[in-house]
């Protein structure tokens, strides 16, 4: 009973921790937030814990990119591992039966033969009726034994093929959620690194055009503070579901992490990326936002985009840079842009970000 009561108190300061936390950083206690700082307040995650603490050293603050990529560096794969290992350790148990039945049967096989060879030493050797009835009563006794047991291990071994074949299935979620953000749907950023590196291998293989465009939406920090994280986050999901409606084919699109999204346009060049990036913009600029709770009309979400294009000798780190400039060079000519690095704005870009 007292141990009971220690864990309570003990997982109660946790809690209390995590909360403070949320509130002295004006954070939403959503859950993803609340368990980041429930495993900060355990200390079991120790490179959690260094990585907030080095960036409230150095910002003083978490923005929810941040938040979002501490999930994902340190919580979510966890996750993802422990499901994992849970489906091997099933399909090893479902294997290890299947064994041991194999062993039996095996066993019962061999038992078998030695009862046929037996009995038909007797049957060479019989002189009378009776003998001879009695030996094929027990030579019919051991085949139906037989039947049984390999009927057994036919459903056995059926069940175990099905059983695996769920197992896979699950398996193959797990692969899929891993590299999916949930709120959007879009690919994340595990997912756009993988997509990105390997369009880049494909279009110089095949020495065809690549582009990417960087897109952010205009003034979210101030939207998001004035009409909260639930709004927040139906902006955000707008933003994806008119990108997946806009592209097609090979095109891919990724959450790149907070307010910030990616689309990766293999065989395009950059004026037909250009045209992709600006109807994008148009169709979500042509969108009304109304508040759920209230049905308020909180007016039209605008974006600012950046695009790039593969040069000879780009990596993946090269074309996204190129392209974030871009982003943030439309970002100081006044947003609801699209600014390419070909275009006369982009040319002597100040690094400096623009919130």
């Amino acid at each position: 009973m007292a141990a009971k009561q220690d864990d309570h108190n003990r997982t109660m300061a946790y809690a209390e921790v995590a909360l403070s936390q949320i509130k002295a950083l004006r954070q939403s206690a959503a859950p993803r937030n609340y368990e980041i700082w429930y495993i900060y307040a355990t200390g079991h995650n120790p490179a959690l814990n260094k990585a907030i603490n080095d960036t409230l050293t150095q910002r003083g603050r978490l923005s929810d990119a941040d938040l979002d990529q501490l999930y994902d560096d340190y919580l979510s794969q966890g996750q993802t591992t422990d499901r994992i290992d849970r489906i091997g350790e099933r399909v090893a148990s479902e294997v290890d039966d299947i064994m041991v039945l194999l062993a039996e049967t095996l066993g019962s096989t061999a038992s078998f033969g030695e009862n046929l060879r037996g009995e038909s030493d007797k049957l060479s050797t019989a002189t009378d009726n009776d003998q001879i009835k009695a030996i094929v009563e027990r030579l019919v006794s051991a085949t139906r034994e037989m039947q049984r047991t390999n009927t057994a291990l036919e459903e056995r071994l059926s069940h175990s093929k099905q059983e695996i074949a769920n197992l896979q299935v699950s398996l193959e979620a797990i692969r899929a959620e891993s590299l999916t953000d949930p709120l959007t749907g879009l690919g994340n950023r595990k997912h756009f690194d993988r997509a990105v590196a390997e369009a880049i291998r494909s279009a110089t293989a095949g020495s065809q055009p690549l582009s990417l465009l960087m897109i952010d939406i205009d003034h979210f920090k101030s939207f998001n503070d004035t009409y909260g994280h639930l709004t927040g986050d139906q902006v955000l999901r707008l933003v994806g579901t008119t990108l997946k409606q806009s592209i097609k084919g090979q095109d891919f699109t990724a959450r790149y992490g907070g307010e910030e999204f990616a689309v990766v346009l293999p065989n395009t060049p950059l004026r037909q990326a250009i045209i992709v990036a600006d109807n994008i913009r148009r169709l979500v600029m042509s969108k009304e936002l109304k508040k759920k709770s209230t049905g308020e009309n909180l007016g039209r979400v605008t974006l600012s985009v950046g695009a790039s294009t593969l040069k000879p000798g780009d990596n993946a780190e090269a074309l996204i840079e190129r392209a974030d400039a871009c982003l943030y060079a439309a970002k100081r000519n006044g947003r609801n842009r699209v600014i390419c690095e070909t275009d006369p704005e982009f040319c002597n870009v100040d690094s400096a970000k623009v919130a």
